[in-house]
């Protein structure tokens, strides 16, 4: 075998354990073979085909088709149960690198816990904050790489993301010193990255700027207010649009499918395939079977 099946066969375990974490699972459908993979012209033309602005995202009879077409003699490389925003992150890197694969949701894309974060896309200044206290360089490549992703993040859908003012209140003057140095080297950090420069406003500017906020805390005087910008996304958009964007790379991606069983190799007593229930039409398949092998629940 190749160097790049035993890469890609790696990279199938690993998603597999990501998509564990958060409660979706990857199964393995056939041993990925030695044919070269993600890279090259292949992967050129599906990067003009995802960024082609005219074209249409296969239909819902063509995902379905594909996962029913998927057979022992034309098997998936893997299928991804679970289609929240690991499950299509998942979907979409597997699809890149030149796998074949499957996404199957019960629900609708993101109707879950991907629909109910805090929606903040966070360079990680908790984690400066860890960096410089405790001489941890681990946490300092921590926030490089948070700021690196938060900018991908935005450049890629920049009209599901966006900045977003984050607002400090001081009530010592210690802490306006503290938090405005703090998030100064929080700006000194992100360098390129940067969203917007943080900075300080006095007592009169931030009441202005946020007529609700307290002039007195336990006892304490308002010192004024410190400013800085993280991201911020439309999380159940963004999860559609990576859904749709696997999609467009060739995965077969489909909504209200349920997988009820999986099919086990009695031998090797591996699992090869799964029976999958259309939730809208209530018919199942058996995607690592022939097409004719389905039945009606």
């Amino acid at each position: 075998m190749s160097a790049t099946a035993t890469r890609l066969r790696r990279l199938a375990a690993s998603t597999a354990a990501i998509a564990a974490v958060a409660g979706g699972g990857v199964i393995l459908f056939s041993s990925v073979s030695a044919n070269e993979r993600g890279g090259g012209p292949a992967l050129e033309a599906m990067r003009r085909r995802i960024n082609d602005p005219t074209i249409l995202v296969p239909s819902r009879a063509v995902q379905e088709s594909a996962l029913i077409g998927s057979s022992s003699a034309n098997p998936l490389d893997i299928l991804v149960i679970g289609g929240g925003a690991t499950g299509s992150g998942v979907a979409l890197d597997a699809a890149t690198r030149g796998l074949r694969v499957g996404l199957v949701e019960r629900e609708d894309f993101s109707s879950g816990t991907s629909s109910r974060s805090t929606k903040l896309i966070h360079g990680g200044v908790r984690y400066l904050e860890k960096a410089v206290f405790n001489l941890d360089y681990g946490q300092l490549k921590l926030v490089f790489h948070a700021l690196e992703e938060r900018k991908q993040v935005i450049d890629n859908a920049p009209h599901l993301c966006h900045a977003l003012p984050c607002m400090t209140p001081c009530f010592e003057w210690f802490e306006v010193l503290y938090y405005w140095v703090g998030l100064k080297m929080y700006d000194l950090v992100a360098g390129p990255r940067l969203l917007h420069l943080s900075r300080y406003y006095s007592e009169k500017e931030s009441i202005e700027l946020f007529p609700t906020l307290a002039r007195k805390g336990k006892d304490r005087r308002l010192r004024g207010t410190v400013v800085y910008y993280d991201g911020q996304m439309n999380d159940s958009r963004l999860n559609v649009g990576l859904a749709c964007t696997a999609a467009l790379a060739g995965a077969a991606t489909l909504n209200h499918a349920e997988v009820v069983s999986f099919l086990k190799d009695e031998a090797s007593e591996r699992i090869i395939g799964a029976r999958i229930r259309n939730n809208l039409s209530g018919v199942a398949f058996l995607n690592s079977s022939p097409p004719s092998q389905f039945s009606s629940l």
